[in-house]
C-alpha cells in the first residue's frame, strides 16, 4: 500500500463555489461555511407569520405515508441505530439489509452520499460496492490515479465529477487531520459538525443533513423545496436556504427522520407531488389519491 505523506501547507487559493475539489476550512470567513451556519443557527425566523407545518400536520403526514408505504426497508437499519442511540424504542422491525450500521464509518457514509447524487439508489449502491472492492482503504483511493477511481464508480454516473470531489475530500481531510477518519464528528455538536463538513467543496447542506441523520443519528431535515411547497409548509417564494431553516424549526425532532424517509420513498412513486407529472399513472398511486396532495387541499 502506498504510504501517504502529509503534504506541506501551500498558499491559500480562491476556488469557484461550483468546483468539486474541497479545501480545508482555515477560518470562519469561508463563504460556504458562513452560508450554512446562517441557515442553521440564525436566531431570526425566516417566516415569523407563517405557522405551518404544525406538529399535528407533521404527524398526519407521517401516519398517512406509513399507511400507504409502510416504513421503507432500506432505511430500517438506520432507524434501528437511532433507536439504540436515543433509547426511544422506535420499533422492532426485522433488518433485511444484511448490514450492521455500526460497521459503517462516517467517512463511508459521506462518500456513499456523494455517490447517490443524481442517480438511482441501485446504481449508487453498485458504485460504492465497486469502489470498496477496487480499493480496500480510503488511503488507496487517495493514492490512486483518478481514471482508475472513475472506472470503479462509472456505473453511478458523473464519474469524473464525483471522483474529483471524493479525492479532494480525502486530500483535504488528510492535510487537515493527518489521517482519513471522520469518527471525531460523533463527539461534536450539530453546529460543529455542519461547520466541519461544510469546509469541503462539493458538500452542500442537503448532503450534510443526510450524514447527520443517517450516519451520525442526529435530528436534521434535508430540504425538498418542491414538496414543502406542495404541502404549503412554506411560502411560494421561499428559497432553499429559508425552507431549510423554517422546516427544521417547525418539524418536531422526533418526526424528522421518519418524515424524510417516507417523503423520499413517496416521491419515487408519485409523479404529481414530486414535480414529475405525467399522463401515465405510476405504480401504487394509479388508483388512489396522493396523501400529500390531500393534505395540501385540506390546508386551503
Amino acid at each position: 500500500m502506498t504510504k501517504l505523506t502529509k503534504p506541506q501547507k501551500s498558499r491559500k487559493r480562491k476556488n469557484s463555489e461550483d468546483q468539486c475539489s474541497p479545501s480545508p476550512c482555515s477560518s470562519s470567513k469561508s463563504s460556504k461555511t458562513a452560508k450554512l451556519t446562517t441557515a442553521s443557527s440564525n436566531d431570526s425566523e425566516p417566516f415569523p407569520d407563517f405557522h405551518r407545518p404544525t406538529p399535528e400536520e407533521c404527524r398526519t403526514v407521517r401516519d398517512d405515508l406509513l399507511a400507504v408505504h409502510g416504513f421503507p426497508k432500506e432505511f430500517i437499519k438506520y432507524r434501528k441505530q437511532r433507536s439504540l442511540n436515543h433509547d426511544n424504542n422506535i420499533g422492532d422491525e426485522d433488518d433485511h439489509s444484511g448490514i450492521d450500521p455500526c460497521k459503517e464509518s462516517v467517512l463511508d457514509g459521506l462518500i456513499s452520499t456523494i455517490l447517490s447524487q443524481n442517480t438511482t439508489e441501485a446504481n449508487s449502491q453498485r458504485a460504492f460496492a465497486s469502489l470498496k472492492s477496487s480499493f480496500p482503504t480510503w488511503e488507496s483511493v487517495l493514492a490512486a490515479d483518478a481514471k482508475l477511481v472513475e472506472d470503479a464508480i462509472r456505473c453511478g454516473g458523473l464519474a469524473p465529477t464525483k471522483t474529483s470531489c471524493i479525492k479532494g475530500i480525502l486530500s483535504s481531510l488528510f492535510q487537515k487531520k493527518g489521517n482519513l477518519c471522520l469518527e471525531y464528528l460523533r463527539e461534536l455538536s450539530i453546529e460543529e459538525i455542519k461547520r466541519e463538513l461544510s469546509c469541503f467543496r462539493g458538500i452542500g447542506p442537503k448532503t450534510v443533513a443526510c450524514v447527520l441523520m443517517f450516519h451520525l443519528q442526529r435530528d436534521d431535515f434535508p430540504v425538498d423545496t418542491h414538496i414543502a411547497k406542495t404541502l404549503r409548509w412554506v411560502p411560494t417564494a421561499a428559497d432553499v436556504k429559508k425552507t431549510y431553516l423554517h422546516l427544521n424549526r417547525r418539524i418536531p425532532d422526533e418526526l424528522k427522520f421518519d418524515i424524510n424517509c417516507l417523503i423520499y420513498t413517496h416521491g419515487k412513486v408519485c409523479r404529481e407531488c414530486s414535480g414529475k407529472g405525467s399522463d401515465k399513472p405510476k405504480k401504487e398511486h394509479s388508483d388512489k389519491l396522493c396523501p400529500l396532495l390531500c393534505q395540501s387541499s385540506n390546508a386551503i
